[in-house]
């Protein structure tokens, strides 16, 4: 039975991302055993994707990066258009595959980080500690013993949610003969999209040189659109939009983000602890995550290193996740019309400041100068609902 200080369940950003932190302890911190698990090829394994994200400093990850932006533009929803700097913040933009090599690399040279491909049954909590039950792809049965888990894991079912709404996209990676993209400028969120008639869509264009970019078709609304729809929404975007006829399609990416204000647990058990987006790291107003998993699994690590209990940070404050609250009843009770609402604060908001506002890294004092810019009668509306509606199973659940 293997045996482990510490056993991550799961490889995706919330996994690696620990068990890179716990691979290469300070001089003089115990070195700590750490067991990863992650599903044999498959399709328990997440497909490739892209984490964007906006920071002010580098960090252990800068070598992933695929592109980074501190020029972005918006559309309007009447045809404007805003360009703003961004500066001290960047926006980057990382690919799945990339990180994932990065943290391989480094995993390779660990002396205290294992491996194992193997798929988790069940992870189950016994005195000092957990045991982890499971299956690898040859058929050899997994039972491994650590002091910690933490399981990574997408959850099988949303928590029960007053208002769940589904970020749902799909986009081209495009390559053109002639340098037609501007690499220095990210196109955030373009709103010339036709808009669904509850929720939001929207455009955006990601540069990584003169000749490619990342194009995609975004939608926030309560369901999913056919295949079709998306080809038929992205393709209208690219070419009558965008302007963009004579490009190459070279590989795709496709993907739901719930966005709810369901409560997310953090403890399971005594040793056993969800990170990531089982853990309520997606922010529930952006569908962002990866620089609050980043700031979660940083305090676990630390905890961790520094023999303290290492319950995971709630990824958001409670006051970020209040605001999201009101404003997805605003947008799900088609309240608010979604495209004014964001092209309301990119227009009156320093970009700067609204950005760190998303982030949930703003004072009580910049959220309420925030907050005077939003539709503030159905907003208040919105927030008195909050108050007696009941939660529910999200739909399909």
């Amino acid at each position: 039975m293997p045996r482990a200080d510490v056993a991550i369940v799961g490889a995706g950003a919330a996994g690696l991302s620990l068990a890179y932190l716990l691979s290469d302890p300070p001089l003089g911190v115990r070195r700590l055993s750490v067991l990863l698990i992650d599903a044999p090829p498959g399709p328990l394994r997440s497909p490739p994707r892209t984490w964007c994200f906006w920071e002010h400093t580098r960090t252990w990850y800068d070598d992933a990066v695929t592109a980074e932006w501190q020029n972005l533009r918006v559309h309007t929803d009447a045809g404007g258009m805003i360009t703003r700097h961004i500066a001290p913040l960047r926006y980057k933009m990382i690919r799945s595959d990339t990180f994932e090599s990065l943290v391989a690399r480094s995993l390779a040279h660990s002396k205290n980080v294992q491996r194992i491909e193997a798929t988790v049954e069940m992870v189950e909590g016994i005195t000092g500690g957990a045991r982890i039950y499971g299956r690898a792809g040859d058929g050899t049965a997994l039972d491994a013993h650590a002091r910690w888990v933490f399981d990574s894991r997408p959850l099988g079912s949303l928590p029960a949610a007053r208002t769940t709404l589904l970020q749902h996209f799909r986009g081209w990676f495009i390559d053109s003969r002639e340098p037609i993209f501007d690499p220095g400028t990210a196109e955030l969120m373009d709103f010339r999209t036709k808009q669904p008639s509850v929720g939001l869509s929207f455009g955006y264009v990601l540069p990584t040189s003169p000749t490619q970019a990342l194009v995609e078709y975004t939608e926030f609304s309560p369901r999913l659109l056919s295949p079709r729809g998306y080809e038929t929404a992205l393709t209208h975007y690219t070419q009558h939009i965008l302007g963009l006829s004579d490009v190459n399609v070279t590989s795709t990416e496709a993907g739901v983000i719930p966005m709810t204000d369901a409560p997310f647990a953090r403890q399971t058990a005594p040793s056993i602890f969800r990170i990531g987006a089982a853990a309520g790291a997606t922010r529930p107003s952006t569908g962002y995550t990866f620089a609050a998993i980043q700031r979660q699994v940083s305090a676990v690590a630390h905890a961790l290193l520094s023999g303290r209990h290492p319950l995971p940070p709630a990824a958001h404050s409670a006051r970020s996740r209040a605001m999201d609250a009101v404003m997805l009843r605003a947008l799900g009770s088609g309240r608010v019309d979604g495209a004014a609402f964001f092209t309301r604060l990119f227009t009156q908001v320093p970009m700067e400041r609204l950005l760190r506002f998303l982030d949930g890294r703003t004072r009580l004092h910049e959220d309420l100068a925030v907050g005077i810019h939003t539709p503030v009668l159905p907003m208040l509306r919105s927030a008195a609902e909050l108050t007696y509606l009941p939660r529910r199973p999200s739909p399909g659940q």
